[in-house]
């Protein structure tokens, strides 16, 4: 009974954590890469994180559709290998939002590193 406790907490933990982690990750990757489909992006999590940090595709998804819903993202095809492929790109308000996250990442980064000691 202790172990489902601790199993279900740490799985709801975790999945708040990985959220917003998520989108500040793909809008990083997005200005480094400048454009990408949604394969590549979780391809390149994968390989950033070392597979620690590797959204579901259907989540993956979800995150890419709010963020173009908010404005952060825009998305358009381009036909690769006879088949269309939606890539996506950072919006000038997603890198404006992208450089205030940051600054929140690093204050939350400093505040772990001092509990941390």
């Amino acid at each position: 009974m202790l172990g489902n406790k601790k199993e279900k907490a740490l799985k709801k933990l975790k999945k708040e954590l990985r959220s917003g982690l998520y989108s500040y990750l793909v809008l990083s990757i997005l200005e480094q890469e400048v454009e990408l489909h949604g394969y590549a992006i979780r391809k390149k999590l994968g390989e950033l994180s070392g597979g620690r940090l590797v959204p579901s595709e259907g989540a993956l998804y979800d995150i890419l559709k709010s963020l173009k819903k908010l404005g952060l993202l825009e998305d358009f095809w381009v036909e690769v290998g006879g088949r269309p492929r939606k890539y996506y790109r950072l919006t000038e308000v997603g890198r404006e939002v992208l450089e205030e996250l940051r600054g929140e990442v690093g204050g939350i980064i400093s505040v772990l590193e001092r509990i941390r000691g």
